[in-house]
């Protein structure tokens, strides 16, 4: 596998999530993988870097070193050191921009992981070449147009994964020659995106097969709506376009066991949630009185972005500001977001508390401690929140969008195991009437505690969505095969 993030070791999302935790789930089902990212600024705690070895690619030549952590017998992670590109702050940018040799830097990573798998391996073979987002889009480009480089791997069947189809890897013209690729790279039916090289479209077009998140964005993504101009691409491949629902690590996202919480908790004794209630109304000095704990807590943990709705929840704030609710925000993004949500809590401090900045702990607070889980995204390949809500006892107010879609049954008088709650199309006036309704339901506590232990019941770890990624794999070789028998 190839990815530009992953956890622990690197993270900003939930690519980090995905990546860390599928090699897990693949080596339990008896899988062997290795995964390789990027060295960046501080990611020493994977070991010393072994001796220089040049890369080439095109007109850059990067003298770079492998540093091989064996995480287990059958699953190791490999960073790839190259002080010049990746010793900054920041993985792909500075400030909100972007830096301006990324194509060069994701470049150098993608051939350097290949010339990994091709002289570093040992002699068992290498079935499949797995590679991450926009980041690794050249890995299927340089395996089947260089493939004589690469006489070991060039048959394993290779497979891109969209997280998020949004950030596509867009550079001039110009990047193509200099990155040693022939203009065939540069076609309206493999690589070129409005006179541009676009690393995402690549990666679509040169793989045996295309995943992504879930299976509603799948759908999704196919359409003008969701597409972000690349749903022509991904309707050309529609045999070999696969959504398959991300899993959440269950161990370290239990309640009955999870170090970060300040109480414990299961779906037969949940006292210990009411506890963590307590805790984070008083972790934002919100009041925390029988009134105050009487009513429900509506939390939200995400990247302050447009995407994630908080242009609709600004439009709404006054509205929500009224309902009998307390509210708890976690996140950073975008400045007039934070100063938005700043403002807010200003305005209602009894009411509205904010954290600007991320806090894994207090990340871990929200969702034990809140009663709704708020994520009212304009869209969502898959989202992890409203999984790790759901865990935790948590009832998700969702948009009807890509994996929030998949995974919440919204409650209505005849819904049968509904675990949340949708809105179906996302205005300041229907967020604010989907949240009036979970308000007033969770006065009824026989008919709230059937959601929450519905949640709660639910499976969302990683072995099924590795057995379907298994499937790909399998499927992907055979393609190989075939595509590599001339």
């Amino acid at each position: 596998m190839v990815a530009s993030e992953v956890s622990p070791w690197a993270k900003t999302g939930g690519l980090a999530d995905v990546t860390g935790a599928l090699p897990e789930a693949l080596e339990a089902l008896g899988h062997r993988t290795t995964i390789v990212l990027p060295r960046y600024r501080g990611l020493d705690a994977l070991g010393t870097p072994g001796p220089v070895e040049t890369i080439r690619l095109g007109r850059f030549v990067h003298d770079v070193r492998f540093v091989v952590a064996d995480v287990t017998s059958d699953r190791r992670v490999v960073a790839v050191d190259a002080p010049a590109l990746f010793d900054r702050d920041g993985y792909y940018g500075k400030s909100g921009i972007d830096f301006p040799d990324n194509a060069e830097r994701f470049g150098i990573l993608a051939a350097a992981a290949l010339h990994f798998a091709e002289t570093h391996a040992d002699e068992r073979p290498i079935d499949v070449v797995h590679a991450h987002d926009w980041q690794a889009g050249l890995v299927p480009v340089l395996l089947q147009t260089e493939a004589d480089a690469f006489p070991r791997i060039r048959r394993a069947g290779i497979v891109f994964t969209i997280h998020n189809l949004a950030y596509q890897g867009l550079f001039p013209r110009e990047i193509v020659p200099a990155l040693g690729l022939p203009w065939s790279v540069f076609a309206i039916d493999t690589g070129e995106f409005w006179n541009q090289l676009s690393f995402l479209k690549t990666g679509i077009t040169y793989s045996d097969f295309v995943t992504t998140v879930s299976p509603a964005y799948a759908r999704e993504t196919r359409t003008q709506t969701f597409g972000a101009g690349m749903e022509g691409v991904l309707r050309a491949r529609w045999d070999r376009y696969v959504g398959i629902l991300n899993g959440i690590d269950t161990r370290v996202w239990d309640p009955a066991t999870a170090p970060l919480l300040p109480a414990h908790f299961d779906a037969n004794d949940l006292s210990g949630k009411a506890a963590n209630k307590r805790a984070l109304l008083d972790r934002f000095g919100l009041a925390r009185g029988d009134d105050a704990l009487a009513r429900p807590v509506i939390g939200l943990v995400s990247r302050l972005v447009e995407q994630k709705g908080l242009a609709v929840i600004e439009a709404a704030s006054e509205a929500l500001a009224s309902l009998d609710a307390t509210w708890v925000f976690v996140g950073t993004g975008e400045a007039r977001f934070e100063r938005f949500l700043r403002e807010w809590a200003a305005r209602y401090p009894a009411r509205v508390g904010v954290h600007i900045g991320f806090d894994e702990a207090l990340a871990h607070l929200v969702e034990a401690g809140a009663d709704l889980f708020l994520m009212p995204s304009t869209f969502e390949p898959c989202g992890l929140n409203q999984m790790y809500s759901l865990r935790y006892g948590t009832v998700p107010v969702v948009s009807a969008v890509g994996g929030l879609d998949d995974t919440i049954r919204p409650y209505t008088t005849r819904a049968q195991h509904a675990n949340g709650f949708k809105i179906r199309r996302l205005t300041p006036e229907s967020l604010v009437r989907t949240l009036k309704q979970a308000i007033r339901l969770h006065d009824d506590r026989d008919t709230w505690l059937r959601l929450v232990r519905a949640g709660m019941a639910a499976d969302h770890s990683w072995e099924t969505s590795a057995r379907e990624y298994v499937k790909v794999y399998r499927r992907a070789r055979l393609d190989a095969v075939r595509r590599t028998a001339w």
